[in-house]
């Protein structure tokens, strides 16, 4: 069973473009805001989160606290996305549970890596 990755962003052509690339060995769930995104973790829940910060109805910031306060989904490893490069960007989302933080545009290779290494974390290097 592929292991599957929800993809969080307000922009529909970075959530095709993440389909596109993670879809070949992984399920993805793409949906554009935060709110509809907290609706579908009700019901479901993925291996690994991809959100954007920068979004209309509820930004990464808010939809990360609120998955952090969640049981079930307290634990699942999230990426965030973002235009913004700032050291202070970062550790806000550091101290808020994001695993990485990622900055847009993004380089395919650097994200598949960090996918791996928060889908298979014990099984990731190549190389011990």
């Amino acid at each position: 069973m592929k292991k599957k990755i929800l993809v969080l962003d307000d922009e529909v052509s970075i959530c095709l473009l993440l389909e596109n690339f993670l879809s070949k060995n992984y399920e993805v769930i793409s949906l554009n805001n935060g709110l509809d995104a907290l609706l579908w973790l009700d019901n479901n829940i993925p291996d690994l989160i991809i959100s954007d910060i920068q979004m209309e109805t509820m930004d990464g910031y808010e939809f990360l606290t609120n998955l952090r306060q969640r049981g079930f989904t307290k634990h699942t490893p999230c990426i965030m996305l973002s235009g913004k490069s700032e050291s202070k960007e970062r550790i806000k989302c550091y101290k808020l549970g994001a695993q990485d933080y990622l900055t847009k545009p993004f380089n395919p290779e650097e994200l598949e890596e960090l996918v791996k290494k928060n889908l298979f974390p014990i099984h990731y290097a190549i190389d011990w």
